[in-house]
Formats: C-alpha cells, structure tokens, sequence
C-alpha cells in the first residue's frame, strides 16, 4: 500500500448521498506527480511479467489502464457500457443498489488463453468488476490480476474477485464507504 498515492486522492464527505465518504481519484489524475507515481507503482508491480493485454473498465480504467499498457508495451481494451462498441459484443449484467447495468466487450477483443490485466481505478462491491472477469473469460482469456488505484475493503469487492478465482492488487485502501 502506498500512502503517497493515497495522500493524491481527497474524500468529498457525503457524496453521493449522506454517510458515503467518496474516494474522487480525479485530484490524482489531475497531478502529474501524483498520476505518475501510480502509473510507476502499477509499471513496477507488472514489468516483466507475461502480460498481452491490459483491459481497463469505463470510465475511469480507460486512464490508468491505456497508460500503463503503454509503460508495459502491450495493447489496450476497453470495456464499456451498452452501445459504445461498434462491432460484435458480447454482454454481461450486473447487479447496482438499485437495479443493474451492462457492460460490454468486443468478441474479437482478445485472443484465447491470452493473459490480461483487468484495470479500474476502484474497487468497492466489485459489481463491475466481476461483470468484466466474467466477459473476459467467456472470451477465453485468463486475468492474471485485477489491479485498482484504491479498495474500499469493507465493501468487499476485492475479497468477491478472490472468491471467483482472481488476484487483487490495489496501490491503497481507504476504510468505510
């Protein structure tokens, strides 16, 4: 865990609703100090290991994910929400506190048996966390790991992708909601 990456990240108290203390990893995007010891962090933790993709989860996984596939020198994939991909998708479902949602993937997005690091910026329930593990390995691929900049514990998203099979790697965790 790194408290410098975590010193990056501020806590908008009661948002989105009262009680929820928010995690807005935007402060850290919009520091270069800050964006780029995370992205040394993640390139430090997976250089050399036998990766051929990196999949980041919409919105915030596009930016950490595209540039640490950059650092590793693999591909990028991004994993997105219903209707953003032109070509033939395949879908998966998953549960929100009120309802569900969808992301999506293309078929030919990656190649069977291929190693992929799953990206988000964070972990809280790991609904959509699992909804992208479960796409990719319809897809055939194997997640080496699912890495995210910040966990929420003790909503237990990160324990939920361990359960399923998954390594979790995250630069920071933060108690409560």
């Amino acid at each position: 865990m790194s408290e410098s990456v975590a010193s990056y990240i501020r806590t908008i108290p009661d948002y989105p609703k009262p009680g929820i203390l928010f995690r807005d990893v935007t402060t850290l995007i919009a520091d270069p100090t800050g964006f780029g010891l995370a992205i040394d962090e993640l390139t430090a933790r997976y250089e050399g290991r036998a990766l051929d993709v990196v999949v980041g989860v919409e919105a915030r996984g596009f930016i950490f994910g595209a540039a640490l596939a950059s650092r590793l020198g693999v591909g990028f994939v991004p994993v997105r929400k219903p209707g953003k991909l032109p070509g033939e998708v395949i879908g998966e479902d998953y549960e929100l506190e009120y309802g569900t949602d969808r992301l999506e993937v293309h078929v030919d997005a990656v190649e069977e048996g291929a190693r992929v690091l799953l990206v988000d910026d964070l972990i809280a329930t790991g609904g959509t966390a699992t909804a992208a593990l479960v796409l990719l390995r319809r897809l055939g691929a194997e997640v080496a790991e699912a890495c995210f900049v910040v966990d929420l514990p003790d909503l237990g998203g990160a324990r939920r992708l361990q359960e399923l099979g998954c390594p979790c790697h995250a630069l920071c965790a933060f108690e409560g909601h």
